[in-house]
C-alpha cells in the first residue's frame, strides 16, 4: 500500500485522482500578486496541485470565487473571547482563521501551569491549529497580586510540547532594560527560539537593548512612526485590531507591498459580539482594502508573512506541498468566506462534532471576601487627585489631575467632568487587598459595572457612581463565580457568568454573543459612552501599559513603574 507521501506525489503528478479538487475558480498568488485560474488539488492535509487541471475523488465547483491561504492571528488571548478554546474554534474558523498563536497569559495568571495545560490539551483537539506561546510574565509585575507565579523552571517542562512555539509577549520591558534576574533567566532559557515582544512606546537605545535579547515580534505599536523604527531595527510588526485596542487605521501607512514581508495581523483581545457584528481578521482585511491598501499587502500580512515570522514554514501560500489551509472567498475586496479548509478538511458542523471535550478548570477561582459600600471611600483632600484618563479605542491611559469635590469627609465623583470611582479587589484569596481611585471617560451617570476580567492579574475591577451599587456588583461576581455585572439602583440589570477561571463561559459562543448584547445595553442605560465598556474596564488594572493604571495595591505610575497611592 502506498504511503501518504507516495499518494501525494501520484496525485500531484496526476497519476491518480486527488482526494479533493477545487474546480473552476481562481487563487491569489501571494508571490506575484496575480489571480490565477486553476484547479487546486488536495491530498490528505496538503495542497498537491495548482496551475493546471485535476481530477478528484471529490470535486467541488468554486466557479466565480477566489482562493486564498488561511488567515493567521499572530497574537491573541483566547480568554478575551470569553469562550473556551473549543468554542473559539467553532466561532472563528468558519471566517477563515485557520491558525492562531495564543498566549494563555490570562488563565495562567489565575491558575498557573494548570491553565497552560488546559490550553495545550484543548489545542490538541481543536480543528483550527492553535499554537501556544508560554506566558513569560506571571505575575506581570510586582505592582499587583496574581493568582500564580511562573518562574522559568515551571515553563521549561512545556517547551518541547508540539503545540508550543516559544516565549510569549515579554511585557516587563523595564525589567529587561534594567537586567532583572528573573527576566534574564527566562530570556536565557529561550535563546534560539521565538520570543514575542511587548514594548509600547519603547524607542531609541532602550529599544536596542530590549531587542538585543532576541525579541523579534511586537503588537503594541500605535503609530506608523513607532512601527517604522521597530521594523528598521529588525522587528516584525503585528498590526492589531481588537475590541479595545484598534491600531489598524493608524498603521495603514506601513501596510504596503514593500513592507508586507515584515508585517502580520492580530486581534489580541476580541469578544464574540464584535466577531459576530464585524468579523475577525477578515474584518481587518476588508477594512484595509476599502481604505486603499493593496490587496497583495494585506493578504500577505494575513498569511505568508505571519507564518514566516513565527517559523511556521508549511503554510501561507496556495502552492504544492503547502498545508491545505484554504479560504474560498466571494471576492478579495469583501473577504467573505464561502468555504474553509483546515489541514485539507472542509470545515462543517460535522467536523466540529469529531472533537473530544476537555474538562474545564478553575471553576472556583473567585475567592474575594464580601465588601461593603464603605470600602469604596476615598478620604477628602483639597489637593489635586490623580485620575485615570481613558482614551477610547486604546489601552494606553493618561495621567490626569483634578481637584475633586468633597462628599462629607470623602472625595466625591464629578459627573460634570465624567469622573467616577474605580476600585480593584484582590480575588485570588492571597491577601484581600482593596484599592480605590478615580477614572474619567466612561460616561456613567449612575450605577456600577464590575468584572473579574482585569488584565493581567484578573482581580475584580469595579467602576461606578454609587458606592452601594459598586458593592452589590462586586459581591455578585462571587455568587456567579466570575464574569461581568451591571448594577443600577441596587438591582442587577445585566450579567454574564464566566466560571472558567473567572474568564470564560461554559456556554456556546452564540449564547455568549447574545448575553453580551444585553449586557452592553444595560451599560448604555447607565450612560456608558464607550463602544466596548467591559473590555475597556478590563484594561484599567494593566500596569505594563502607560501611563496611569490601578491595581489591588493602588494607583500605578507606569512611566515610573511605581505605586503612587
Amino acid at each position: 500500500m502506498a504511503t501518504a507521501l507516495e499518494r501525494m506525489i501520484d496525485q500531484g503528478v496526476g497519476r491518480e485522482p486527488a482526494d479533493i479538487v477545487l474546480k473552476g475558480g481562481h487563487f491569489f498568488d501571494l508571490v506575484t500578486g496575480e489571480r490565477i485560474p486553476s484547479d487546486i488539488a488536495i491530498s490528505g492535509g496538503r495542497i498537491v496541485g495548482t496551475y493546471g487541471e485535476y481530477q478528484g475523488r471529490e470535486e467541488i465547483d468554486i466557479s466565480g470565487r477566489i482562493v486564498v491561504p488561511g488567515f493567521i492571528d499572530t497574537h491573541l488571548h483566547i480568554e478575551s473571547s470569553l469562550v473556551t478554546p473549543h468554542e473559539f474554534d467553532r466561532c472563528v474558523l468558519p471566517l477563515g482563521i485557520t491558525t492562531v498563536i495564543c498566549d494563555p497569559h490570562e488563565i495562567a495568571n489565575v491558575l498557573g501551569t494548570e491553565g497552560i495545560q488546559f490550553f495545550l490539551d484543548s489545542a490538541l483537539e481543536t480543528i483550527m491549529d492553535i499554537r501556544v506561546q508560554l506566558s513569560s510574565c506571571v505575575p506581570a509585575t510586582h505592582l499587583e497580586t496574581a493568582g500564580a507565579d511562573l518562574p522559568v523552571e515551571r515553563l521549561l517542562p512545556f517547551r518541547d510540547h508540539p503545540k508550543v512555539i516559544g516565549l510569549a509577549e515579554f511585557m516587563n520591558f523595564p525589567g529587561v532594560v534594567h537586567k532583572d534576574p528573573v527576566c534574564l533567566a527566562k530570556l536565557e532559557a529561550f535563546q534560539g527560539g521565538h520570543i514575542d515582544g511587548h514594548a509600547p512606546l519603547l524607542r531609541g537605545k532602550d529599544l536596542n537593548g530590549y531587542l538585543s535579547t532576541g525579541i523579534r515580534t511586537e503588537h503594541e505599536c500605535t503609530t506608523a512612526e513607532e512601527a517604522m523604527e521597530k521594523i528598521r531595527k529588525g522587528m516584525h510588526i503585528l498590526v492589531r485590531e481588537g475590541s479595545v485596542s484598534k491600531d489598524l487605521h493608524a498603521l495603514m501607512p506601513i501596510i504596503t507591498e514593500r513592507l508586507s514581508p515584515y508585517l502580520a495581523l492580530c486581534t489580541d483581545d476580541r469578544n464574540p459580539l464584535d466577531i459576530a457584528e464585524q468579523g475577525h481578521l477578515d474584518h481587518m482585511i476588508r477594512t484595509a482594502i476599502a481604505a486603499g491598501v493593496e490587496p497583495l499587502a494585506i493578504y500577505r500580512a494575513a498569511s505568508i508573512s505571519a507564518a514566516r515570522a513565527f517559523g511556521l514554514r508549511d503554510r501561507g501560500l496556495v502552492a504544492p506541498g503547502w498545508r491545505a489551509d484554504l479560504v474560498v472567498l466571494d471576492s478579495l475586496e469583501s473577504c467573505r468566506a464561502q468555504m474553509v479548509f483546515s489541514g485539507g478538511r472542509r470545515v462543517t458542523d460535522a467536523l466540529f462534532a469529531t472533537r473530544r471535550p476537555v474538562a474545564p478548570v478553575g471553576l472556583d477561582s473567585v475567592k474575594a471576601g464580601h465588601v461593603n459600600a464603605s470600602d469604596f471611600g476615598v478620604p477628602y483632600s483639597d489637593r489635586e487627585t490623580s485620575v485615570i484618563g481613558v482614551l477610547p479605542g486604546k489601552i494606553i491611559t493618561e495621567h490626569r489631575r483634578y481637584r475633586l469635590p468633597a462628599d462629607g469627609n470623602e472625595t466625591g465623583v464629578d459627573l460634570g467632568r465624567d469622573i467616577i470611582k474605580v476600585a480593584v479587589i484582590e480575588r485570588h484569596g492571597v491577601n484581600g487587598n482593596h484599592a480605590n481611585g478615580f477614572v474619567q471617560g466612561f460616561g456613567l451617570k449612575k450605577g456600577a459595572i464590575a468584572s473579574t476580567v482585569g488584565h493581567d492579574s484578573h482581580n475584580i475591577c469595579v467602576v461606578g457612581v454609587n458606592v452601594e451599587d459598586m458593592a452589590t456588583a462586586a459581591n455578585r461576581l462571587g455568587q456567579i463565580k466570575g464574569g461581568f455585572v451591571v448594577v443600577e439602583d441596587g438591582k442587577v440589570t445585566g450579567e454574564i457568568a464566566l466560571p472558567v477561571a473567572g474568564l470564560m463561559s461554559l456556554e456556546p459562543h452564540e449564547s455568549v454573543r447574545d448575553t453580551l448584547h444585553h449586557l452592553r445595553q444595560a451599560a448604555f442605560a447607565l450612560g456608558a459612552t464607550l463602544e466596548e465598556p467591559f473590555l475597556q474596564l478590563a484594561f484599567l488594572p494593566l500596569p505594563v501599559i502607560p501611563h496611569l493604571k490601578i491595581s489591588d495595591r493602588g494607583l500605578v505610575d507606569v512611566d515610573k513603574f511605581m505605586l503612587i497611592g
